[in-house]
């Protein structure tokens, strides 16, 4: 494993974090708690630890500011998204220096983040008002009705957002809601709050109303009902346990929620998948972000023409993976978030080898690096009964399998309770036919994750086990309206015409209908 000496992240600028720390919608007399940097374990900074008033107070402010940010012209609300488009690109090296002190993660993948938020805020700047449009639908009767479906922002969203992508998950699914027409009560992480705060700092710089968009801080335990009981519709990223216990909270409620959850994500490798550039493709796949990703790859079914060429291969690269703290652009991977997470994986890869699993790289923490490093780890031999085979990791470990076949790979694929995404490496043709058989809302062909990810024009979310509904395209910014039609009616009325026997029009609407369904122009 190629490793570089420690370089200690720097400080916070204590006037920014001060700063950002007062974005915090609380009470003064409220405790603080702290942030503290993975690669060495000192703070980064102190935020409130906010109550149950302080959501509610939040709530109220939002929904003050909502009606009249609502009235405004969407090119006036999209404006806005473009600002912020060019105030992330423009203040890049402070937002990375936030997010690597918070997260631990390498810049490359901090800098990953931080072009979906530029992406995101510039894609429905430029589409929100094609999504939005009131649209023309077949009426009841052709020529006499007159059938228009309107979109009207639903009120208040809530959005609470998880730490391994705290910059993009806290401000990239606000974003669709904002244009709109809605105001937001963000709750991040207490792992990672002035990463989400910096983000917030800087729609408000692009002009967003300050009232609009509120900031929350502390445990989820202590404000997620809250939260959830003030507003009229929930976004949440996290894992499938607590999202079982949001589902639960907005069905009493009849609100709307979406929920990207967990996942167990599969690779598979074709014997006529380009060596080379498969093998940095799984790289990326199973370890950006030190695979505290929900969309990395955690199993690797690999075609047995290939296997004995490809896994040295992989196995070569991943060992001169590398790894670095400190805010440089040297390595490819970082920390572990927390000592829980920490803890998660060596768990999960002790278990797999007193089990019979084999260590074919890594496999073991790096305190030489600093308090939370642990190696990219590739293991071979995964059986059912390790926790590691069906568990998801959530950390630079991947288990891979030789199979028969591309029918047995998208078998085993599909053998999980998760569906979020997967990679298939393949020809081009080949690939884009299995993977419509992938159990997963995403599937990247010869890819590994940010081909999905990044066309930000379709639909992001997952199967079975792995979450409700989507974010992106279309689908990301109507679930946080009320669609309302609006029918017009014309001459004749669609139910009896006063002194028409019943039964005469019956007849007369049947005749109709059977002439309607041979008209072209309504199919």
């Amino acid at each position: 494993m190629t490793t570089t000496a420690p370089h200690p992240s720097p400080a916070l600028d204590p006037a920014l974090v001060s700063r950002l720390a007062a974005l915090v919608t609380a009470a003064p007399d409220r405790p603080r708690q702290a942030s503290y940097a993975p690669f060495t374990g000192d703070v980064v900074g102190e935020v409130p630890t906010c109550t149950a008033d302080d959501v509610r107070e939040a709530q109220r402010r939002a929904r003050a500011a909502q009606a009249e940010w609502a009235r405004r012209p969407l090119a006036e609300r999209a404006a806005v998204m473009l600002r912020y488009h060019d105030l992330v690109l423009e203040r890049q090296e402070q937002i990375l220096d936030v997010a690597q002190a918070e997260t631990g993660k390498a810049r490359v993948s901090a800098f990953e983040e931080l072009a979906d938020v530029a992406m995101t805020a510039r894609y429905y700047a430029n589409t929100s008002a094609r999504h939005l449009r009131p649209t023309r639908r077949q009426g009841a009767l052709p020529v006499l009705t007159r059938t228009v479906e309107h979109h009207h922002p639903k009120g208040l969203i809530g959005v609470i957002s998880p730490w391994n992508y705290p910059l993009t998950l806290a401000v990239s699914d606000a974003i669709p809601a904002l244009l709109a027409g809605n105001g937001i009560v963000l709750k991040p992480d207490a792992q990672t709050p002035f990463t989400a705060l910096i983000a917030v700092e800087l729609l408000l710089e692009a002009g967003l109303p300050r009232e609009l968009f509120q900031v929350v801080t502390g445990a989820g335990r202590d404000l997620g009902t809250p939260l959830i009981e003030g507003v009229d519709y929930l976004m949440f990223t996290g894992s499938t346990a607590t999202g079982r216990i949001v589902a639960e909270q907005c069905a009493r409620r009849l609100i709307g929620f979406s929920a990207e959850l967990g996942g167990k994500n599969p690779m598979v490798v074709l014997a006529d998948a380009d060596l080379d550039r498969t093998v940095e493709g799984a790289v990326r796949a199973c370890f950006s972000n030190s695979g505290q990703l929900c969309i990395s790859v955690e199993r690797m079914y690999v075609e047995d023409g290939i296997y004995d060429r490809f896994v040295p291969a992989f196995v070569e690269r991943v060992e001169r993976m590398k790894l670095a703290a400190g805010l440089t652009w040297e390595a490819e991977m970082g920390s572990l978030v927390s000592a829980d997470q920490l803890d998660v994986v060596s768990r999960h890869v002790d278990d797999a080898v007193a089990k019979g699993a084999r260590v074919l790289a890594g496999g073991k923490a790096r305190p030489d690096l600093g308090p939370l490093f642990y190696e990219p780890t590739v293991l071979e031999g995964v059986t059912d009964d390790m926790e590691l085979a069906r568990g998801e990791t959530f950390g630079p470990v991947v288990a891979i399998s030789r199979v028969r076949d591309a029918e047995e790979a998208v078998e085993r694929a599909n053998d999980t309770e998760y569906g979020l995404n997967a990679s298939i490496w393949t020809t081009p043709a080949r690939g884009a036919e299995l993977a419509t058989r992938i159990q997963a809302g995403t599937v990247n062909v010869n890819e590994a994750y940010a081909a999905a990810w990044a066309s930000h024009d379709a639909p992001m979310g997952g199967m079975k086990d792995s979450g409700v509904g989507r974010r992106h395209g279309r689908e990301g910014i109507l679930k946080y309206t009320e669609s309302q039609t609006v029918a017009v009616q014309r001459g004749l009325p669609v139910g009896p015409m006063p002194g028409l026997p019943l039964d005469r029009y019956a007849k007369v609407m049947t005749a109709g209908l059977k002439a309607l369904e041979r008209a072209p122009f309504i199919r």
